[in-house]
């Protein structure tokens, strides 16, 4: 497997720094506003039900793992399969829904988190979809963003890193469902694709 790397985009440390960040900001901004709507229990940790983080499957499990850990809050996982690259494909062929949106978003306080902000459509598709349901609030969270990519006008309130033009394996991202279980974000060799 590892011979079919051609290059490390990102390290394992880089990333494991990264997400600690994040998961620290994101804690915060969603404490913020737990605390504005009056969402907060007596010992000041979100009430039950009111934090709903949606991982977009499979390439984000990684990255949910790992953010999860460093937000230190009650808070449930939704899960939503979302196809985009079928198979061997290396470009985004629009977005297919694989399960339902969770029904029960009203009120809530939701995070949607995607591995990488490439086209836009899947992040915009799933954000609609929980718009719909008049959360409290709802913020959108990419572990990697291809620069000058999307197609479509929606932003990640919080992006990882931003990286240039080029098919990326490695920390759940995979191709032809390989690679996912690389520790770095990686570039593949051309005779491996």
């Amino acid at each position: 497997m590892l011979r079919d790397v051609q290059r490390i985009l990102i390290d394992r440390s880089r990333i494991a720094r990264r997400v600690e960040q994040l998961g620290a900001q994101i804690a915060q901004d969603i404490r913020a506003d737990l605390e504005r709507h009056g969402h907060l229990d007596d010992n000041g940790d979100a009430a039950p039900d009111r934090v709903i983080l949606i991982p977009i499957l499979t390439g984000s499990i990684v990255f949910v793992a790992d953010l999860i850990r460093h937000m230190p809050m009650k808070l449930s996982l939704e899960l939503v399969a979302v196809s985009s690259y079928p198979g061997k494909s290396m470009e985004s062929k629009g977005v297919s829904l694989r399960s339902d949106i969770p029904q029960t978003l009203a009120g809530k306080h939701v995070l949607v988190i995607d591995d990488i902000l490439d086209s836009g459509q899947t992040l915009l598709s799933v954000k609609r979809l929980v718009q719909e349901q008049n959360p409290a609030s709802c913020r959108l969270c990419a572990l990697l963003e291809k620069t000058g990519k999307k197609r479509v006008d929606v932003n990640a309130d919080y992006v990882g890193f931003q990286i240039p033009d080029e098919f990326v394996v490695g920390y759940g991202l995979d191709y032809d469902g390989y690679y996912r279980n690389l520790p770095e974000i990686a570039v593949l060799r051309p005779e491996a694709v």
